[in-house]
Formats: structure tokens, sequence, C-alpha cells
């Protein structure tokens, strides 16, 4: 019963052994304490972040150089995290030191006991007992959200640095916030506009926020990350799995397909790309023996490009040159594109349906087109000064014979 002996015995080695545990630390000579380091925080928040590199690198969204870069990034910026000194707390005096061990010991079982009296409840522990555990992971690491939450602060204080917008968007989808890694992606997006990852990331972020929905936004996202970089594999992949969303099966098919030629022989992804199409209906294409068939009149055109001998002094060998087709009435997004170097000037080109930047527009479905050809000296898409260009006249999907002539500079 509650009265007994042994109750109150253990009672009592209880709050001995709490007052044990208070006053050990208290009593002793030194105590001066340093502050709790950060280091299992920071460790933690660096794996994520370490993971999504890596997992963007096996996916082929960035290669080596930039998978390093990046590392090396998020190294330099935890590693200032972990580099900031501790800071001690002051040493008590001995006369402080016993008086605060006097009022443990006279407070501590006065105060246990008028407790037990007045709030003692056995139910109540039993509904202790039974309540859900607290939340776990990095979103309920105060240390960890600390650690966000400074970098933030930061940006606000040197909002150009697009790479540190980048990297707070990831930090906010570790912890779950969403809504905040939008936001970040945003503001990384205006100063990095060419970077296809960060639109994939962005995408992600919105999907996640929108219960996992890849509709709408995502997938405006995802085609200007695929306007960037046609052959970005993450993309490809999820923009395939918005089509399927959205039950367009041969776009997800074309996507998927476009996906697959982008893997190295022999890259795990190739038996996940396979039991997509699987699903959707198609099998995957075996590796053909011979040379493959034209493609069908009215999905591709075909020509030469080469360079106006007057402007051949001006274009460098490892220059990056891109071929794409457009519709001259439409938008100014290509409906095919392909990229080389200026060594490879002059150069026979077929722009076909299957290197869209979108299923919905294509050669086929367009009434005219021009085949543009630019030299860009900074490696961009988006023309830039100092640019070589040329442009055909109109044809119809299907032309064949078509000749761009690079003759002008971009102003």
């Amino acid at each position: 019963m509650a009265s007994s002996p042994l109750f109150w015995f253990l009672a009592l080695v209880l709050v001995a052994g709490t007052l044990a545990l208070l006053l050990v630390p208290l009593l002793r000579r030194s105590t001066v304490r340093e502050g709790p380091a950060d280091e299992s925080a920071a460790t933690a928040i660096f794996r994520d972040h370490k993971r999504q590199i890596e997992a963007d690198h096996a996916a082929r969204t960035i290669d080596d150089a930039e998978r390093d870069a990046a590392l090396a990034e998020l190294a330099r910026r935890f590693g200032q995290e972990l580099a900031q000194p501790k800071a001690a707390a002051s040493p008590a005096s001995e006369h402080t030191r016993w008086i605060a061990a006097l009022v443990l010991v006279a407070c501590v079982p006065v105060a246990a006991g008028i407790l037990y009296f007045a709030l003692g409840n056995p139910s109540a522990m039993t509904a202790a007992a039974t309540s859900g555990p607290a939340t776990s992971g990095p979103a309920g690491d105060p240390k960890i959200v600390g650690m966000v939450d400074e970098l933030a602060k930061r940006l606000q204080k040197n909002p150009e640095d697009g790479e540190g917008w980048a990297l707070l968007g990831r930090s906010y989808r570790v912890l779950e916030r969403y809504d905040a890694a939008m936001v970040a992606y945003a503001e990384a997006a205006k100063r990095l506009p060419q970077n296809a990852g960060v639109y994939v990331d962005w995408a992600e972020a919105v999907a996640q926020g929108q219960g996992r929905s890849l509709a709408g936004q995502p997938t405006e996202l995802l085609q200007r990350a695929l306007a960037i970089e046609p052959d970005n594999a993450k993309a490809l992949a999820l923009a395939g799995a918005a089509a399927m969303e959205r039950n367009d099966r041969a776009a997800a098919t074309a996507l998927w397909t476009r996906l697959r030629a982008t893997l190295p022989p022999g890259s795990p992804q190739l038996a996940q790309v396979d039991a997509a199409l699987a699903r959707v209906g198609e099998t995957p294409a075996a590796p053909a023996a011979a040379a493959a068939p034209a493609p069908a009149r009215g999905t591709s055109v075909e020509g030469r490009v080469e360079i106006d001998p007057k402007l051949a002094k001006s274009l460098g060998p490892t220059d990056t040159v891109f071929i794409f087709a457009r519709d001259p009435d439409g938008p100014r997004m290509p409906l095919a594109a392909m990229k080389v170097t200026g060594a490879d000037l002059p150069r026979a080109f077929a722009l076909t349906d299957e290197m869209a930047m979108s299923p919905a527009a294509t050669i086929s479905k367009a009434g005219k087109i021009v085949i543009e050809a630019r030299v860009s000296k900074s490696g961009d898409v988006k023309a830039q000064p100092g640019d070589l260009a040329g442009v055909s006249a109109p044809v119809a999907p299907g032309a064949r014979g078509v000749r761009v002539t690079i003759d002008r500079v971009v102003p």
C-alpha cells in the first residue's frame, strides 16, 4: 500500500540519489564549465547535405568538378561553425556554492513531499508512459535549427550569394520547412539563372510542400531546368513522373527514353528506368545491331552549320556552339537543340522530336521552323554580347539540306 515502509524507503533513496547528483558537481573545486560542443549537430547537417550532393552526382545532375566544389563549399561553411570558440562560464565562489548546496538539501525533500501529496496520481504516470515520443531527427534538433537560422541571417547580410541560397534551400528541406525552402530556391534562381540543378531542387521542394505532387509549378520548373540542360538526368526522371501523374503516358515514355540514353553502360539506374518504362507499357530498346532508321519526315530537320570566313578568326576550338530549332512565330524556347564545339564546325546536324525540351512543343507540331546556331564565348545558353550567331530561312518540318551560316556578332 502507499504508506508502507518499502514505499517510503524507496522514496527516500530516490531523494537522496537526486541530491547526490545535484550536490557532487556543485561542490567540486573546479566549476569552470565549457559550453557544449556543436560537433554532433554540425556533423548531422553536413552528412545530410553531403548525401544530397552525392545523390545529385550519382544522378549525373552535376559532374565531378561541380561535386568537388560543392563538397568543398559545404565543408568550408560548416567548418566555420565548428571553429567558433565556445564560451566558458565564470567559476562560482566557494561561499555561493555552499549556500546553494544547503538550499538544495533543505528544499528538495520538502518540495518532493508537497508535490507528491498535491499531485501524486498513478494514472497520470500511466498516461505519461503511453504518450508519443518527442520529435526526432534534424527537424527536432534545436542545434541544427539554430545553425540553419544562422545561415539565413548571413544571407540577409550578403544576399548575392547564390550558392548560399541554394544551400539554405537544401537545409530547409532537411528540416521539412518546405515553404521556406521554396523562397530560398527562388532567391538562388535569381542569382544562378543558368543552374538547372537549382530549378530541379526547387521543383522537388514545391512538390513536397503540396503533398508530393508534381502538378503545376513543379512541372514548369522542371521544363525550365531541361531548357538549360536537356540531358539533366534528375529533371528527366521527375518530368517523366509528372507526365505519368497527369496520365500522359506518351510524354513519360519520351522523357524516360531520353533519360535512359544519358546513362552510361552498367549504371544502376538503368534497371530503374527500364522498370518504369515497363510500367508505362514500353519495352526498352535493345542496342541496335545496325544503323538506326532515319526519322520520319516531319519529325526532324537536317542540314549543315558553317561559319562565315570573315568571323573564322573569332571562333575558338573550345567555344560552345548551340544548334537549335524554334518556331519563328512562337515562344523562344527551342523545339530541339544540340551542343557541339567550335572545333566541330562546319558540322552536319539532325534535330528531331526526341530532342524536344517539352513533349508539347516539338518540330512535328510546328507549322514552320528556323534553325539558329550560336557560338557562346561564355558557355551560357542565354545569348551574350560578343557571341557569334546565324539563322536559316523558315523551313517546313522534315526539311533536308538546311544551311545555316554564322555570320554576325551579337551586339
